[in-house]
């Protein structure tokens, strides 16, 4: 365990990350709450004064009959169905959205916009998930191997006699590029076209969807008023997959910088060692140490 030395004194990062990583939860909840509540009492209220407007319109209908309507359409939204699509629209279960679903479940990205109702189909998931989820990380894995050996190569391509820093740094970033173009900038352009969502919307369902957050605010394939191509939702759910093993390669490489950070590589080196005094530094390299001078 990386510490920070002096000499009569040590102190672990290990607690201190703890401490950060609890006061970076509180303080998303602190902003979430302050940017999200208001417009939730405001919606809140909002729809209580439509259904006063809507019994007082309708005088002949009664409030107790008007919330177990609503409880309806409530319970048709959370298993999928949407009351505005009749019988001539496309199923919620064809092969485009089953496969799209499937991608979901093994990913665990689960929007939760959809979900399987019957019992048949929930105990086909349980042991479709246990199975797939793990099947999916071996493939990410290998898949990720493949992106980190071409990384390797570029690095060491780079670092060739000859080629200089900036060299080397335009090689990555050419690499970084490329990956961001193709799995973060271009999607939400094509989802801008066919769901007809602004570039920002598009670009946080991208970024929701790869880190396998998946809120479910923001689904391609729901809106009951567009004509979806058949191959839409499969495509998408082919970009997840590659775009899956990408973000997780940069994901990676972050927490391998940010683990370096925290162990402090760039070391001070301890005069006192100078001194004739035996050490163990080099049987220890995966532990290095800080000496603040008095």
């Amino acid at each position: 365990m990386p510490f920070l030395t002096a000499p009569n004194w040590q102190i672990s990062w290990t607690p201190l990350l703890v401490l950060g990583y609890l006061f970076y939860l509180l303080l998303g909840a602190m902003v979430f709450q302050l940017l999200e509540k208001q417009a939730e009492t405001h919606s809140r209220d909002q729809f209580h004064l439509e259904k006063l407007k809507f019994l007082q319109n309708y005088r002949c209908l009664d409030r107790q009959a008007l919330e177990q309507f609503i409880q309806v359409l409530m319970e048709a939204w959370e298993k999928g169905v949407n009351p505005e699509r009749n019988s001539t629209n496309p199923s919620n279960w064809d092969f485009s959205n089953s496969f799209f679903f499937a991608g979901t479940v093994v990913t665990t990205i689960g929007y939760g916009n959809r979900s399987p109702s019957t019992v048949a189909g929930q105990v086909f998931c349980v042991f479709y998930a246990l199975f797939g989820v793990p099947l999916n990380l071996a493939f990410l894995n290998q898949l990720g191997k493949g992106l980190n050996a071409h990384l390797i190569t570029l690095e060491r391509w780079v670092q060739k006699p000859g080629h200089d820093q900036v060299v080397q740094r335009l090689a990555v970033a050419v690499f970084l590029t490329a990956g961001t173009l193709l799995f973060l900038v271009f999607p939400p352009l094509v989802f801008c076209y066919v769901e007809g969502w602004s570039y920002g919307e598009g670009f946080y369902f991208t970024f929701i969807t790869l880190s396998t957050i998946g809120f479910g605010d923001y689904v391609v394939g729901a809106n009951p008023n567009k004509h979806y191509i058949p191959l839409y939702r499969s495509l998408t759910a082919i970009w997840i997959v590659f775009g899956l093993a990408w973000l997780a390669l940069v994901f990676n490489v972050g927490a391998d910088l940010m683990e370096k950070f925290l162990q402090l590589k760039w070391h001070k080196p301890d005069l006192s060692l100078s001194e004739g005094a035996p050490t163990k530094l080099e049987d220890e390299p995966e532990q290095p140490r800080i000496h603040i001078p008095t």
